[in-house]
C-alpha cells in the first residue's frame, strides 16, 4: 500500500510565475509583445532597406523560414506534452472513481455493523474527493486541508480493515476488501501526483521567446522589402497566440476553459448517496 498525502506537490507549481497568471492574461501580454516587437523589427528593417545587397535580404528570409519551422516544431511538441498530461489526469480520475466503487461494493462483504460504518466513511470520502476536484491548484491551503481530511478518512478505513482482518481472515471477505481499499488509496496518490505534472515553465518560456523572435524577424524582413506585414501575417500571429493560450489552458488541471470532466466521480457520489438514503 502506498499512502500519498502529496501536499508538497503544490510547492513547485506555486513557485512558477506563469502558472499564477490566468491564461487569457498571458495571451494578451504575448499578443501585445508580439505586435510591439514586430513593429520594432519593421522600423529597424526600413532603416536598413536599400543599404544591403540582395544576398543579405535572401539570408534574412531564409532565417525567417527556419524560425517558422522551429516554432512549428516547438508548438507541436508543447501541445502534445500538455495533451498527454490532460489525458493522464482524465484517466486517473476514472481509475480513482472505479477504485472507490470497487471498495464500496466489497465493503458489503464485511460483517455488520462494520459494513455500515465502512460505507458511511466511504460516502464521506467520496464527497471529499469531489470537493477536492473543484479546488484550483493555486488554492494550496484549501486543497491541502481537503486532502488532509481525505487522508484521515483513509486512516479510519484502514484501521477498520485491520481490525476486521484480525477477526475474519477469510480472503473472500476481508481479504478482497483490503485489496480494494489498497487500490483506492493508491489511486488517490496517483491522481494527486498527476495534478502536479504539467509542461515545465522553461519549455513555455522557450516557446514564447521563439514566438517573439519570429515576430521580430518577420517585421524586419518586411522592412527590408519595403512593405508592411500583410493581413495574413497578422492573422497568423493571432493564431499562434491562440494556440499558445490553448496549450496553457489544457495544461492547467482545474482552471481555464478546458478542464477534466468530473462526471465519473459525481455519478459515483450520487449512487452512493442514493444507496445510503
Amino acid at each position: 500500500m502506498v499512502k500519498s498525502a502529496i501536499p508538497g506537490c503544490d510547492r513547485p507549481i506555486m513557485r512558477e510565475l506563469l502558472y499564477a497568471l490566468p491564461a487569457p492574461l498571458i495571451a494578451l501580454l504575448l499578443l501585445a509583445s508580439l505586435a510591439s516587437i514586430t513593429w520594432a523589427g519593421l522600423r529597424l528593417g526600413r532603416r536598413r532597406a536599400g543599404t544591403g545587397a540582395e544576398a543579405y535580404c535572401a539570408h534574412v528570409s531564409a532565417a525567417q523560414g527556419s524560425l517558422l519551422g522551429l516554432l512549428a516544431l516547438l508548438m507541436g511538441f508543447t501541445f502534445s506534452m500538455s495533451l498527454q498530461r490532460y489525458d493522464a489526469r482524465s484517466q486517473a480520475l476514472v481509475e480513482e472513481a472505479n477504485a472507490i466503487g470497487t471498495t464500496w461494493l466489497r465493503a458489503g462483504l464485511l460483517p455488520e455493523p462494520v459494513a455500515a460504518q465502512t460505507k458511511a466513511l466511504l460516502r464521506d470520502y467520496t464527497h471529499l474527493r469531489v470537493e477536492a476536484g473543484s479546488i484550483s491548484l493555486d488554492q494550496a491551503g484549501d486543497r491541502a486541508a481537503v486532502n488532509a481530511r481525505a487522508i484521515a478518512v483513509q486512516d479510519q478505513l484502514w484501521q477498520q480493515a485491520r481490525q476486521t482482518a484480525e477477526l475474519d481472515k477469510s480472503p473472500v471477505t476481508s481479504g478482497l476488501y483490503i485489496q480494494a481499499l489498497n487500490g483506492m488509496i493508491d489511486a488517490f496518490g496517483a491522481r494527486d501526483a498527476l495534478l502536479a505534472r504539467h509542461v515545465p515553465e522553461l519549455v513555455l518560456l522557450l516557446l514564447y521567446g521563439t514566438i517573439l523572435l519570429t515576430g521580430a524577424v518577420t517585421g524586419y524582413t518586411c522592412g527590408l522589402n519595403g512593405h508592411r506585414p500583410s493581413t495574413v501575417a497578422h492573422l497568423f500571429g493571432l493564431l499562434i497566440v491562440l494556440v499558445a493560450m490553448i496549450i496553457i489552458d489544457v495544461d492547467r488541471p482545474r482552471r481555464g476553459f478546458i478542464t477534466v470532466d468530473p462526471t465519473p466521480m459525481l455519478t459515483l457520489k450520487d449512487s452512493i448517496d442514493a444507496a445510503l438514503k
